[in-house]
């Protein structure tokens, strides 16, 4: 299975986690989903009055420069480990 497949079935995962993951947890799953299929964060930090709009725009930002395939590897990691 190539590491393409492996995310998407990661993503697909994601969805039937049983619990909800703690908010860092789910910026982790944000920032590394935005990463891997878009790239490094873009555009205007949101304003000061939209935090979940600022956190999930920061927690994007602050993996700038990590490649797609480890940005895949880390979300299939941490997929696997929410849903253990």
């Amino acid at each position: 299975m190539s590491l393409k497949d492996e995310f998407q079935a990661a993503v697909d995962g994601a969805q039937q986690i049983s619990s909800r993951p703690s908010n860092d947890d789910l910026l982790a799953l944000y920032s590394l989903f935005k990463q891997a299929t878009v790239g490094d964060a873009t555009g205007k930090r949101p304003g000061v009055f939209d935090l979940k709009g600022r956190a999930k725009f920061d927690a994007w930002a602050a993996r700038k420069g990590t490649s797609a395939d480890d940005a895949m590897t880390s979300y299939i990691a941490l997929v696997t480990r929410l849903r253990g």
